[in-house]
């Protein structure tokens, strides 16, 4: 496991942090039984399948 040699400051931490930022799911849409529903793209297949039921 990487251990830093110097302690980091407050600042830095901080505006290292602040880059992350969490992304939206790409949406997809899909029809199951005549309604149309979007769900994220990488469960498609899985709502094709009747493995997953979309809710509503």
């Amino acid at each position: 496991m990487a251990v830093p040699k110097r302690k980091m400051s407050r600042s830095n931490t901080r505006h290292r942090r602040a880059q992350w930022k969490a992304t939206t799911p790409r949406l997809a849409p899909i029809t199951v039984d005549g309604v149309s529903y979007l769900v994220p793209q990488r469960l498609v297949k899985a709502y094709e399948r009747g493995l997953l039921h979309p809710e509503g």
